[in-house]
């Protein structure tokens, strides 16, 4: 095997790579490995190229010959223009002519399309690089010689497909912007050709193959070629006549005909209204209206379900551009046919058919719900109508609707049926915590899957529009479906739960009156259902169904107190039901209510005296008996949100006291035995008590905020104590036992005890007022209790957490702050750089809150930073660049946006006087951030920091340009004239730096980019484009992906349409989800 890695030789031993590649996919053991090594090192080899044509000439083995393709194409992205010009055009002219004979032999066709599809995918790919500047003749090439031969025309059109899909579908990611522009022009020019050549076979053609290659390859242009093509032409005729027809023309058809419906060109809407009609009249001869779809689609053969789904794509992209067409009462049969198709194709159990439509019906209700809103308000009678004002949106009485000639009133049967579809497949929401598996169980859910999280988003959406097109409607459909649960005639988990997932999902959507009426018949039944029900399974599907609802209205059960009071104790019953998920719901929905009501818990209602907060306080270890302590910290958690709505002080600190008297009784007692018996935290039952303890605190200190300040200074003292005596016991046993002592149980117990509290002090920190207490009473304490302890410890010991609280101390004081940031980077700095400077995964939690500290320290106490030693000032920018070209993302962000934000702070917060400081930050720091900037923007595995890297970039040629700079930003050592402003300079050595790093490039381009790099600061948009130019054009030679260069614009895409989503929610009534709005305060 060895023999093949000799490139002195003329000729390659083609038997022997033939039997190594065989070695490779069928031998096994030592064999196969060294197969892999030699076949590895074959194609990584500079020279391998040059044995391609023997291998593809020579062999016979497919995968060999696949092997051969491969290095070509390695070639074609990384080297191609560096070759001279005849080696271009001779390998050029071998990947057609292998193409040509493969194509010719009609066995071959049959039986190698595999090993013809990738050698047609290499000449593509060469044909980016080459056409039409050094091919210009391509397309009348590959036009004359498809009429050589039935195969070649057959496989012409492969290659014409993959040429639109290369150019017009992955270029923005893969070229220049001026490069793919041009081919996209090039190709639009030269298209009558292709079009004339794809007319010609749809019209006489015969053979099956090449009409679906010829429907292939104008699939792919139809969605971008000038209209003239399609509109003044027979092509539409063709198709629908032609091929919607025959079984084995359908699929394609159909989506050709949907590029076209894609297609916005008002001067031939009679073209478009001709094509659905005649195409509908089509659709209904192959599957009438009649026949149920849902029952048939199960058992009918692939082809068929795709058709089903092609049809669905095709009646939404028609009725998504062109509806107007047809809603009209000359269409009014057509426009229901259509719709009607969708509502039962709507019915069929299949998700990705079912959200194609669920889109249009998206879209269409949203369009009518807009209708409504145009109405003004003076027409619409107060007295008799319905409706809330718009704010809070409760729905509008049909019966005042039906008064205006609204478009909504066409489609009353085809919106009914909707309802009922969307209500009976309702998606299961994330708060549900139990499910139905694959055996046929209700279990817990563990995952939550964003597919269904994004469907039931979406169906919900649409189901709040319908209730706003007829409130009335909706309420009938859920309460008869109900009373069907009751009888026992439609029971099945399936159903109960997508009723009760869709009642919860229009929460807000009715007025109050409305609501009132319906939630009460709601609640009594599901209540019914849990005592009518036998077996567990039955109750707990029952239970979380309650549970759901009841969380989604927060609205009625403030207004409700009996009702509130009902629901909260049916809560405390479920939280003693042991099935699978049920108390995880109890707790969550508990939670809510607490959130959403909680005003209510701490004032008397009704003819109680007491506040119910009271009651419940005094009732927790029987509420509580039966939970997990994790559940148990969520439940002090939720009461901690009725003490925080306590608005007399005094009373919320006796609240406060009542709520922790549990765990504080706990923790007195164990504090007042340790000081008894030095050998308590040895005990792990003691141990795991006060963890609970620590926990408790924080839940509560979570939800009560500000007002925790009187239980966390009860407790301060002694839990920073509890915190140096576990922190020595861990210190030891690491001393004794070594690394493996930090993994034991023992330990670990100690260590969760100081991590919680640290996290109470961070919490509260976050949460608290008063900062006067905080730098007072708290600071010095904590300091004294943690930073030593943080530095001598042994580094398996040191907790993360002591970086986040330091980081929330900073945050929430700020400036106040500064006095204390010299010691606390004394204590944690260095030590902590030691840890993580050695790689780049050890200790990742550290490294993430290390570089989070430094952000808050920057960002709030930069003139302390500034005033540090330079040698510790120098690691820190040193740890600024360490961080950028970390593999981790958070931890590269946060180094990119440091770096960032300590050269604005530079430029502005120093002061006149602080001119040498800036002079020497410029001097020592510019030229090593600029150069590790370019490695990381040039390097792939960097690529998802583009964004901040192009704007830390930006920041530093402004700086090159900014005439306030008189340091030295280039020295002299660099080869540049002393007399060259910083500018010029700067731009001199970054030309020198991408050469050096990029021989393969020429300098033109790099001068050009240069030059934009100056030009453009102050348009980040057109500096970002010169970036991404270059990038692209590194790697059109060096080979790599390019998409990432977008991320950015993606995301602000994604932002954008996500904030106008949250605007439009929030101007109609039950878009926004309960959980979303503003809590009970």
């Amino acid at each position: 095997m060895e023999s093949l890695l000799d490139f002195s030789k003329p000729s390659i031993d083609i038997e022997l790579l033939d039997r190594t590649v065989d070695a490779l996919y069928t031998g096994s053991g030592d064999t196969q490995k060294e197969a892999q090594t030699v076949l590895t090192q074959f194609q990584e080899h500079p020279d391998a190229w040059q044995r391609a044509d023997q291998i593809l000439e020579g062999s016979n083995n497919p995968q060999t010959r696949f092997l051969a393709l491969r290095i070509l194409d390695k070639l074609i992205a990384t080297r191609w223009k560096t070759l001279p010009s005849e080696q271009r055009l001779g390998i050029r002219n071998f990947v057609v002519s292998m193409s040509l004979t493969l194509a010719s032999d009609d066995e071959v066709l049959q039986t190698q399309k595999s090993l013809l599809s990738k050698v047609n995918l290499t000449l593509v790919q060469i044909l980016k690089q080459d056409w039409p500047q050094n091919w210009p003749e391509f397309i009348p090439e590959i036009v004359a010689s498809s009429r050589s031969s039935i195969n070649v025309c057959e496989n012409n059109m492969a290659i014409l497909t993959l040429l639109s899909e290369e150019v017009f579908d992955f270029s923005a990611d893969q070229m220049t912007s001026a490069k793919a522009k041009n081919l996209k022009s090039q190709l639009c020019q030269e298209f009558s050709g292709i079009f004339q050549l794809c007319l010609e076979v749809l019209e006489n053609a015969k053979r099956k193959d090449l009409i679906l290659a010829t429907l292939n390859a104008l699939l792919r242009y139809l969605n971008w070629i000038p209209f003239g093509y399609i509109f003044e032409t027979n092509i539409i005729e063709l198709l629908v006549s032609r091929f919607l027809d025959p079984l084995e023309f359908r699929n394609i058809t159909v989506k050709c005909l949907t590029e076209i419906a894609s297609l916005s060109a008002p001067n031939h809407d009679q073209q478009f209204y001709a094509m659905f009609l005649t195409a509908m009249e089509h659709i209904n001869s192959i599957i009438p209206l009649s026949t149920n779809l849902r029952e048939t689609y199960r058992d009918v053969p692939s082809h068929d379900q795709e058709f089903i789904q092609n049809l669905a794509l095709f009646l939404s992209a028609f009725l998504s551009n062109h509806l107007a067409l047809i809603e009209n009462p000359e269409n009014k049969e057509l426009l229901i046919n259509a719709h009607m198709y969708l509502i039962r194709i709507s019915q069929i159990e299949e998700r990705e058919i079912f959200k194609i439509c669920l889109d249009y019906w998206s879209t269409l209700v949203y369009n009518f719900y807009e209708e409504i809103q145009q109405i003004p308000l003076t027409d619409l009678n107060p007295v008799n109508q319905l409706r809330v004002g718009s704010a809070s949106g409760g729905a509008i009485n049909p019966e005042i609707l039906a008064n205006f000639p609204l478009r909504a009133h066409i489609y009353k049967d085809v919106l009914s049926e909707l309802r009922l579809v969307v209500i009976e497949n309702m998606a299961r929401p994330e708060e549900v915590l139990i499910e139905e598996n694959d055996e046929g169980e209700i279990v817990r859910s563990f995952f939550k899957e964003s597919d269904t999280i994004a469907l039931y988003k979406t169906m919900r959406e649409v189901l709040v529009y319908l209730t706003h097109l007829d409130v009335v409607d909706t309420e009938r459909i859920m309460t008869e479906k109900l009373a069907r649960q009751i009888d026992g005639s439609e029971w099945s988990w399936n159903a109960v739960n997508s009723l009760s997932w869709a009642i919860g999902s229009i929460s807000g959507a009715m007025n109050e009156e409305v609501e009132k009426r319906f939630l009460v018949n709601v609640i009594k039944n599901l209540l019914h259902l849990t005592e009518i029900k036998r077996g567990k399974d039955n109750k707990a599907v029952v239970a979380s169904n309650i549970m759901y609802v009841v969380g989604q209205y927060p609205r009625f059960l403030r207004a409700h107190w009996n009702f509130l009071k009902t629901v909260v104790n049916k809560l405390f019953e479920f939280m003693h039901e042991t099935h699978d998920g049920v108390q995880d719901m109890a707790i969550d929905t508990f939670m809510k209510i607490s959130q959403k009501c909680r005003r209510h818990f701490v004032s008397p209602q009704g003819s109680s005296a007491t506040p119910f907060l009271v009651e419940i306080i005094q009732k927790i270890p029987e509420h509580t008996s039966d939970l997990d302590p994790r559940q148990i910290h969520s439940f002090y958690e939720a009461l901690g949100y009725m003490v925080s709505a306590q608005p007399i002080r005094n009373v919320q600190e006796r609240y406060l006291a009542d709520l922790m008297a549990l765990p504080n009784s706990a923790w007195d007692a164990i504090i007042e035995q340790a000081q008894q018996d030095n050998n308590l935290l040895s005990d792990p039952e003691t141990v795991k008590i006060l963890s609970n303890i620590m926990k408790t605190n924080v839940s509560v200190c979570t939800s009560v905020g500000p007002a925790f300040y009187p239980q966390i200074a009860k407790i301060y003292m002694d839990m920073l104590s509890m915190y140096h005596a576990t922190s020595e016991l861990i210190s030891a046993a690491i001393a004794e036992q070594g690394k493996i002592a930090a993994k034991t149980p023992r330990v670990r117990g100690w260590r969760t005890i100081k991590k919680e509290v640290l996290k109470l002090i961070e919490t509260y920190v976050s949460k608290a007022d008063n900062k006067e207490a905080i730098i007072n009473d708290m600071i010095e304490p904590l300091l004294g209790a943690v930073l030593e302890d943080y530095r001598q410890n042994l580094p398996d010991a040191r907790d993360a957490e002591v970086l986040r609280c330091m980081s929330s101390l900073v945050n929430r004081l700020g400036p106040a702050i500064e006095p204390y940031i010299p010691r606390i980077i004394e204590n944690i700095f260095e030590c902590t750089l030691e840890m993580i400077n050695k790689d780049f995964s050890d200790y990742m939690e550290h490294r993430i809150e290390f570089f989070k500290l430094l952000r808050s320290v920057n960002g709030s106490c930069f003139p302390a930073l500034a005033s540090l030693p330079p040698p510790i000032f120098a690691l820190i920018i040193n740890s600024c660049l360490w961080a950028i070209k970390h593999d981790n993302r958070e931890i590269e962000s946060d180094g990119l946006n440091l770096t960032i934000e300590i050269l604005d702070n530079v430029g502005t917060r120093i002061p006149v006087d602080g001119k040498p400081f800036v002079d020497a930050f410029y001097e020592n720091f510019f030229l090593p951030i600029l150069k590790d900037t370019y490695f990381v923007l040039t390097d792939a595995d960097h690529k998802a920091g583009f964004k901040f890297q192009a704007i830390l970039l930006e920041r530093m040629y402004a700086i090159a340009q900014d005439p306030n700079v008189t340091a030295n930003l280039v020295p002299a050592s660099e080869g540049i004239p002393v007399a060259t402003s910083n500018a010029e300079a700067v731009r001199l050595y970054t030309v020198n730096m991408l050469m050096t790093a990029f021989p393969h490039v020429d300098r033109q381009p790099i001068e050009v980019f240069s030059r934009g790099l100056l030009t453009y600061v102050g348009n980040h948009e057109r500096f970002k484009q010169n970036l991404r130019d270059f990038l692209v054009q590194i790697r059109e030679i060096g080979g790599g992906d390019t998409e990432w260069l977008y991320q950015e614009e993606r995301e602000l895409e994604k932002a954008e349409k996500e904030r106008a989503e949250l605007e439009r929610a929030k101007k109609v009534g039950g878009l926004i989800r309960p959980s979303e709005m503003d809590d009970d305060a």
